[in-house]
This record gives C-alpha cells, structure tokens and sequence, in this order.
C-alpha cells in the first residue's frame, strides 16, 4: 500500500509505483482528497483535481487498486480491511498531521513500513518550478522582441514623416 497526492503524474512517481509493486503481488493507492492536499502540500496544490489524479495512477501498469479519498493517516481499520502486508513511502518528507501525529505511526508499530528510494528524482514541485522558469524565459524573451519591434516600427514611422517632409 503506498498514499499520496500523486499531482501531475510523472515518472518520479512511476518509478516509484514500480519498485512498490515489487514488495507485493497487488499495490494498491491510497489518493488523498484535494483539501488533505491543500493541507500538506500548500495554497496551490493540488493543480490536478482528485478525479484527474485517479484517473492518472488508474493508467499506471503497476496499479492493481486505487482507494479514493484515502485517509491521511494509516488506520488499523484500513490496513486490516485491505489485507495490507506492506506500507511504503517515498523519499518526499512526511508532514505530521496538525504538526504532531506521524501518519505511518500504525504500520511502523506493526513493523510494515518501508521508505523506499525510486532512485529518481523527479518531483511535482521541480516540474512546477520548470514550469515558472520557462514562463519567465519565455516573456523575457517576448519582451526584447516587442521591444525590437516598436523600435522598428517608430524608425519606419519617422522615416514616413521625413518622407512627406521633403
């Protein structure tokens, strides 16, 4: 069983789908609600909304289950009602629930949870941060071409008036 926001799918999280599935024969995705999200990930998160994230790990080969609306923290009730042998996390820091309950507190006490490195790192964020970056570039560079062509448009213009001047 692996939990998260799984935002803007992407490769850092297929690799990690994949070597999860591998600790198991049936990986099954527990997909928080936008507002957990929102709690633990920030203001603008998520950018895709709860059914578009499902239907993205849904793709995914590795998948067998998705639970929607997953709690954020790993219940008995859920580990049981599933079966869960194995609880893995990712490499992303694990934020407290109100700052003080570690929400893999249930599986750690029954000795099932695994960190696991997919040995990719790739994020949401750094794909948010290109993103940005790209933005800038792109109007840095569309204002030095504004920039050239109101010059060229103002060299034309007085080259008109000098024209009817003379």
């Amino acid at each position: 069983y692996v939990a998260g926001a799984f935002d803007l799918f992407h490769v850092g999280h297929l690799d990690f789908l994949e070597k999860a599935s591998k600790l198991g024969d049936y990986l099954i995705v527990g997909l928080h609600t936008d507002p957990v999200v929102n709690s633990y990930k920030g203001s603008n998160y998520p950018i895709m909304n709860l059914h578009e994230r499902v239907l993205s790990v849904l793709a995914c080969k590795f998948v067998n289950e998705v639970v929607i609306g997953a709690p954020y923290c790993v219940t008995e009730e859920l580990l049981d009602h599933f079966k869960i042998d194995v609880v893995c996390h990712g490499r992303t820091p694990i934020s407290l629930e109100d700052g003080k309950i570690d929400p893999y507190a249930v599986p750690k006490t029954r000795a099932i949870f695994e960190l696991l490195d997919s040995g990719n790192d790739m994020t949401t964020e750094r794909i948010v941060e290109r993103i940005i970056s790209h933005r800038l570039e792109y109007e840095r560079r569309n204002q030095a071409k504004e920039k050239k062509e109101i010059e060229a448009f103002e060299a034309l213009q007085r080259q008109k008036q000098t024209q009817k001047a003379g």
